[in-house]
């Protein structure tokens, strides 16, 4: 944890004061190891990161004296479109994708997702926030990211992905692409990445009808899980 993410239940009525419990007490206490009188990073979700002040630890709260003055970092200016993963994959992915920075996430289907991926109960709200904390406590970020789920890949890419993409430079992360997807590109970008097995040409098809460029990564086939950070640092 290298910022204590902070929501407005927390604070102490109209103070700055802030009282903590859970795991969030146990990880200062028993992780950092701080005492009364330390210093931590602090952010508020949505809005700016700072510093914190212990004027008590104990076993039962923490609270902290806050000064969040500065803003979160920059954020990345790109969608990732991605065919949902296994549930356990998706967990790690969407903490990756938001340490990166990226705030804009679409699951769509593909013809390779299994049926039962949708049904698992990963996808509720509750339980992909806490991969998103855990993604901005390490980035020392308080902007959550948006995160929308398209289980029709024909009806998306037909009705709302031209508008999505508008403004931006599609990719489509293909292993037969000729041309190698590009770096430090100076504007916004939507990159659509696949199943493990990747998407199948039809899919591949109708992304480039809509404007999508495939682009490859080189010679080795990678997992979502590493194709999606790799992907994500050539636009950084």
């Amino acid at each position: 944890m290298n910022l204590v993410l902070l929501f407005q239940e927390d604070f102490i009525g109209d103070s700055n004061l802030v009282r903590l419990k859970g795991h969030r007490l146990a990880h200062v206490r028993d992780v950092l190891r701080a005492s009364a009188g330390d210093r931590l990073c602090v952010g508020i979700a949505g809005g700016n990161v700072g510093e914190g002040t212990i004027k008590l630890l104990d076993d039962d709260a923490l609270e902290m004296e806050i000064k969040a003055d500065s803003h979160p970092p920059h954020p990345l200016p790109v969608t990732v479109i991605l065919a949902l993963p296994r549930p356990k994959v998706l967990r790690r992915v969407i903490a990756s994708i938001t340490i990166m920075g990226v705030k804009s996430i679409i699951l769509i289907n593909a013809y390779r997702v299994e049926k039962s991926y949708w049904k698992s109960p990963f996808l509720e709200k509750a339980e992909m926030e806490k991969q998103i904390i855990l993604g901005l406590e390490q980035a020392r970020d308080t902007i959550f990211p948006e995160i929308m789920l398209r289980p029709l890949f024909k009806p998306f890419v037909d009705d709302e992905l031209p508008g999505i993409i508008k403004g931006s430079l599609p990719f489509v992360a293909h292993p037969a692409a000729i041309e190698a997807c590009p770096f430090d590109v100076k504007q916004p970008v939507t990159i659509a990445v696949g199943p493990e097995a990747g998407f199948i040409p039809y899919e591949i098809e109708k992304l480039i009808g809509c404007g999508f460029k495939p682009v490859r990564m080189g010679d080795r086939i990678l997992t979502v899980e590493t194709a999606i950070p790799a992907l994500l640092s050539r636009f950084l």
